[in-house]
């Protein structure tokens, strides 16, 4: 997998540590990348039907009005 360095906030990686209870700086923070990508798929799992119903309505033409 590839590396990526990104430089942050020391007292904002602190803040992750002692919150999500982790020692080390990157693994920290790996783990909020993580937690929040998760998250997402799991709204998407929640939200996708009702995202791709509204896309169809869209999708189809309208008759005109008026």
């Amino acid at each position: 997998m590839a590396k990526v360095n990104v430089g942050l906030d020391a007292e904002l990686v602190v803040e992750v540590m002692v919150l999500a209870g982790i020692g080390s700086p990157q693994d920290a923070v790996e783990a909020v990348m993580r937690d929040y990508i998760a998250r997402g798929h799991r709204t998407e799992t929640r939200t996708g039907f009702k995202d791709r119903n509204l896309r169809e309505i869209d999708a189809k033409p309208q008759e005109p009005q008026g």
